[in-house]
């Protein structure tokens, strides 16, 4: 894989961990949670999400991509990282790019996937319940872990958690 595809997959990962971070530990009515009208909520974000990267993977195999609501949010949650998946494997097998370039890709599809995952992050203090800070520089991003299960923070902030909390 040549370095701007290692670096595209490398992208993914972090999304994948941002997104993690957003979702895990959230309370049960999360999902549906709606900070004003016409807002969408965490499980309209991620089905949106999806379609931005399932968009992104027709520049590699064609065709077109416009998914539906999936009835649980535990199902679109397992949706995006399977399309995550198919993206990072679009990657690593060199699939040629059709009417664009790497750079297009981060900048449009790859970066706007990335912004949702800070809406997820921001609903989820609006919604009463923020995600933990952490320092992403030394994250522990994994280019091949692509799914749901991330790692666990490196460096939390630790005037977050009290002496008996575990980070998240």
């Amino acid at each position: 894989m040549d370095e701007k595809r290692q670096m595209l997959k490398h992208f993914l990962a972090t999304l994948a961990y941002r997104t993690q971070k957003a979702l895990e530990g959230a309370p049960a009515d999360y999902p549906e949670f709606r900070a004003a009208p016409g807002v969408r909520t965490p499980h309209e974000l991620l089905r949106h999400m999806t379609s931005v990267l399932g968009y992104a993977r027709t520049h590699f195999i064609g065709g077109t991509y416009r998914p539906h609501l999936l009835p649980s949010f535990q199902d679109e949650i397992t949706r995006f990282h399977a399309v995550l998946e198919e993206l990072g494997k679009d990657l690593e097998r060199g699939t040629p790019l059709r009417d664009t370039t790497p750079a297009r890709m981060l900048q449009g599809p790859f970066a706007d996937a990335m912004t949702h995952a800070g809406q997820l992050a921001m609903l989820r203090r609006l919604a009463g319940a923020p995600i933990p800070p952490e320092n992403f520089i030394v994250a522990d991003i994994n280019a091949e872990n692509l799914g749901p299960d991330q790692a666990k923070p490196v460096s939390p902030d630790a005037e977050w958690y009290s002496a008996e909390e575990e980070p998240r």
